[in-house]
């Protein structure tokens, strides 16, 4: 169980946070300012941890900002598999043997996968 202090909700590691908000974010019908996102998650966490967060996020290019008013709003800059695609992507950018993992991924894909990305490959199959 996480600790509690007046005024704020447990102690959670900003990862969970950040999951958490760009979920939330996700969700809404439009771009958020730190004080909606503060009142859609129930005031339990301080104003300026939600500023920080998602300033973070911004930085890091999961969020989009513009300005509203004297504050940001911010939005998601693609969907879950959009950033499930982002992760993909970065974790092969990474490697100096492309041709390895991607063979080793295709290998372990099920029958299903396979045919899935093979239409997505060549649509004209």
């Amino acid at each position: 169980m996480g600790i509690r202090t007046p005024g704020h909700g447990p102690k959670r590691p900003n990862g969970a946070r950040e999951a958490e908000i760009l979920e939330l974010l996700q969700r809404a019908d439009g771009a958020l300012t730190p004080r909606e996102v503060t009142e859609r998650l129930g005031d339990e966490l301080a104003y300026n941890s939600v500023v920080t967060i998602l300033t973070r996020m911004h930085t890091k290019q999961l969020l989009t900002r513009t300005p509203r008013g004297r504050a940001y709003a911010y939005a998601p800059v693609t969907d879950d598999p959009g950033f499930a695609a982002r992760r993909m992507r970065s974790v092969l950018e990474e490697r100096s043997d492309r041709q390895d993992v991607l063979a080793r991924f295709a290998d372990e894909l099920s029958t299903t996968d396979a045919d899935l990305l093979r239409q997505l490959l060549d649509p004209d199959q």
